[in-house]
């Protein structure tokens, strides 16, 4: 499928409507889905293996293969977003950690103009900004510099929401909801249109019960960097599991969340997980040193990005694995599919991605039996083929 111009997929099964199904045949015209039928008819392009979903969302990204979105150009954005097709992530939300409130807005316009100089088709989506930080509690810092976090008081609200740039596509903010004006901080953020997650937070219960009323309806890499769950007192994982005004952001990497308690989490709330990858410059690359908010992180052959003194700094997964990881431990493939297409994208109230039905954005994955991507398409193009790759490598290892 060539252009943006309708044409019909089929395939023996999809994932439609939260379920899966098949056969199906998918008409895509203008970018968007039209159609979703079991006639074959007319269509395009026959795929006789395999499984269709919609585009991945990975809504926590600090950066990948070799990139760091606080340090980002045209050229280092457009890396990232021609490689993430390959993963099957379609939309992304670039992440921004800790730093000077100043700085933060030096670096968020810079990924700005960087997605805005995007080539108009063949590569993953940015869909604005997520802010991991300065509001954070230093109590919680995880690799994050403690020094560097600040109260959300109103004169660091202003600098953000007053500059428009910024306050256009600004789309969730990380935040400890027990800091000083916390709660003043989450309603002002929700009545400006952004998400509130609770994230790096020493945040009680009632803290975070307290967050949610006041609109925060979002968790940062739930159990990480976070007050622990207790049986007297259940901290933010036992109000997130259990409210489900929250959706639960997981790195399903099996580092920074073990098996087991993985499954825990899709048992209690599976509807409400959203899987992120909270990945840094070390996606997608070999072992090596890579940089995360300016500061040095170490990829080892454990594939975990550390910091110098050893604490995990992000991940260097990828969103197509956090789906085998959580499809590995037991959960079904819809279940996992689900948290990474439709979960995300609801959160952000992006209604017409993370589906296939008819007048969403044709973001398109075509899974092998193994559950890898073999063919990506964003807004009804194609942006990554398997089998072109595969190719390209055979014909250069040949020369």
């Amino acid at each position: 499928m060539e252009g943006n111009l309708d044409a019909v997929v089929a395939a023996p099964r999809a994932l439609v409507g939260g379920a899966m199904t098949g056969p199906v045949a998918v008409r895509i015209r203008g970018g968007r889905f039209v159609d979703v039928t079991e006639d074959h008819a007319g269509a395009t392009e026959v795929l006789t293996t395999g499984l269709l979903t919609a585009g991945l969302v990975d809504v926590q990204i600090n950066g990948a293969f070799g990139v760091d979105f606080a340090d980002v150009d045209a050229a280092s954005m457009r890396t990232v977003a021609e490689s993430l097709p390959s993963t099957g992530v379609t939309r992304f939300l670039p992440t921004l950690i800790t730093a000077p409130v100043p700085t933060v807005l030096r670096q968020a316009h810079a990924v700005v103009a960087a997605s805005a100089a995007l080539p108009a088709a063949g590569v993953a989506r940015p869909l604005g900004l997520h802010l991991e930080g300065p509001f954070l509690s230093p109590v919680r810092h995880g690799v994050h510099d403690a020094g560097l976090m600040v109260a959300p008081e109103p004169a660091n609200l202003d600098q953000l929401l007053a500059d428009e740039i910024i306050a256009a596509a600004l789309r969730v903010v990380t935040m400890a909801p027990e800091l000083p004006g916390g709660l003043e901080a989450v309603r002002r953020l929700v009545d400006a249109g952004v998400v509130v997650s609770v994230g790096h937070s020493n945040a009680t219960a009632a803290q975070t019960t307290a967050a949610a009323d006041a609109g925060a309806s979002m968790v940062t890499h739930l159990f990480n960097a976070q007050s622990p769950l207790t049986h007297r007192e259940p901290g933010v994982p036992g109000i997130a599991l259990t409210d489900n005004r929250f959706t639960l952001g997981l790195i399903a990497d099996l580092a920074h969340v073990v098996g087991p308690i993985c499954r825990l989490v899709f048992a209690a709330a599976g509807p409400r997980v959203a899987l992120v990858t909270d990945a840094v410059a070390a996606a997608g690359m070999p072992p090596g040193r890579y940089r995360l908010g300016g500061a040095d992180v170490l990829l080892t052959e454990a594939g975990v990005p550390r910091s110098p003194d050893g604490t995990i700094a992000g991940s260097a997964l990828t969103l197509d694995r956090a789906v085998r990881n959580i499809v590995s431990l037991g959960v079904s493939e819809q279940d996992a599919l689900i948290a990474a297409t439709r979960t995300p994208a609801n959160v952000i109230g992006e209604k017409w991605l993370g589906r296939i039905a008819p007048g969403a954005v044709a973001d398109l994955v075509w899974w092998d039996d193994d559950l890898r991507p073999r063919k990506v398409w964003v807004d009804g193009e194609v942006a990554f083929d398997a089998e072109v790759d595969d190719y390209a490598e055979l014909a250069t290892a040949g020369n």
